[in-house]
């Protein structure tokens, strides 16, 4: 069967099986896998990959191995409860391996009355799925085990290993990933299918989390001038971080980037100061993300930004008295990416050619994944490409199209047969 045939025949299957997808996708959602709850959507993915003829390992991390690490952060004691699962196929050998990564934790669904319809239902509507999970990152995991069903069903071979990666953590660090690739689960490349809108994604910025605590001095609010407001002296603050933010994507100049307004935003997302209306504010904490690119290290942007934070003290003499507290905390992820020739790009673009009709749009993505560990600590060459909208993730009535997840789980196959050097057999 040449790769033309099997192109032909992983699309007919898939589309004459597309219902078996849309109840694996909606029985991934109705797994409120949130943070300490993922053992009920990770029992269902081990049972998956175990009839796909897959050797799994359950776990949960924990260890002074991954604890102790330079790339380890979390804010849990432990992950008890909330297991790992990957599973191993071996190919007949000589091939390349590859990895394919998802992370089944989701964010709290927020407000409720956001929300359509129940968060957790995976409602199908005009063809598409709803859902907290559905685009971040459900959609792409179901793509992934669609792809192996295919190749199963169709009995294609494969010479190199696959390694599955589901993993929990990813919403707040990559602990999950990057204890996987502790306990040796690495390969020759690996593909994430986070929601990129079916764009391929060869590098991905870092990003991590700040808290700035800004001193002031209380004070009666009828008698202000006696003390120093927290709150006003937050505004120099936030204005340093925008300069801050012009300066450091006024450098950016790689075209993957070129389509983003901001490549590398710097965020503030929590402001708390004051306790009382009558009261001059003496504290206010600002915690917030920082983006930064694989041309940059953790340590070089942490300085940049604490020099800038430290300018304060030269334009007001308060600031030098009391300085603002820099604390670096909770979530980081690392940067990464691929050369853009590298072998496995030219195969998964001209997989996408095949199954979509059209070149795809090559980007860097804008926010970080695990993408970066699986990079940095595992060494190996990672790209993003996955259905659904990105936007979407993390918002109510986040939904995904399943015509994207079923195209995306038929690049994937694609993507694996040739990778894996499956030998062509000839008509």
């Amino acid at each position: 069967m040449n790769q033309g045939e099997q192109v032909k025949k992983i699309n007919k299957w898939m589309m004459d099986h597309e219902q078996e997808l849309i109840l694996q996708l909606q029985q991934m959602i109705q797994e409120p896998s949130v943070q300490l709850n993922e053992s009920g959507i990770q029992k269902k993915v081990a049972q998956s990959l175990k009839n796909l003829g897959f050797k799994v390992d359950m776990w949960e991390p924990g260890g002074t191995k991954l604890t102790e690490h330079d790339a380890f952060i979390s804010s849990r004691e432990n992950f008890e409860g909330s297991p790992n699962v990957v599973g191993v196929l071996k190919g007949t050998g000589g091939g390349k391996s590859i990895v394919l990564n998802g992370h089944v934790d989701v964010v709290p669904e927020g407000d409720i009355t956001d929300w359509d319809e129940n968060p957790f239902a995976g409602s199908l509507k005009e063809g598409c799925i709803y859902g907290r999970g559905a685009t971040d990152m459900k959609g792409g995991n179901v793509a992934m085990l669609f792809a192996l069903q295919a190749i199963k069903s169709l009995a294609i071979p494969m010479k190199g290993d696959v390694v599955f990666h589901s993993v929990i953590e990813e919403e707040s660090g990559g602990a999950g990933t990057l204890a996987a690739i502790l306990k040796g689960y690495t390969a020759d490349a690996a593909l994430i299918p986070e929601p990129t809108n079916m764009k391929i994604f060869p590098k991905q910025q870092g990003s991590m989390w700040f808290r700035l605590l800004i001193k002031g001095k209380s004070a009666h609010g009828g008698m202000s001038y006696e003390g120093v407001n927290a709150i006003v002296k937050t505004q120099k603050v936030l204005t340093v971080l925008e300069q801050l933010e012009k300066i450091r994507n006024a450098r950016v100049t790689d075209p993957l980037y070129s389509q983003a307004p901001i490549p590398l935003p710097i965020n503030v997302g929590v402001i708390e100061g004051g306790g009382w209306p009558s009261s001059v504010p003496d504290l206010v904490k600002v915690e917030g993300r920082i983006g930064f690119s694989d041309e940059e290290t953790v340590k070089e942007v942490q300085a940049e930004f604490q020099e800038a934070i430290r300018t304060l003290e030269d334009a007001d003499d308060w600031f030098k008295q009391h300085p603002v507290d820099v604390e670096w905390y909770g979530a980081r992820w690392l940067p990464g990416s691929i050369d853009a020739d590298h072998a496995f790009m030219n195969i998964l673009t001209d997989q996408f050619e095949q199954v979509i009709g059209h070149s795809p749009q090559i980007e860097a993505a804008p926010w970080g994944t695990d993408g970066g560990l699986l990079t940095a600590v595992g060494n190996i060459p990672s790209v993003v490409f996955g259905p659904g909208v990105t936007k979407m993730a993390h918002q109510a009535n986040e939904y995904i199209e399943i015509k994207n997840v079923r195209q995306c789980a038929e690049v994937i196959a694609g993507t694996l047969i040739k990778w894996c050097n499956v030998e062509e057999e000839k008509a």
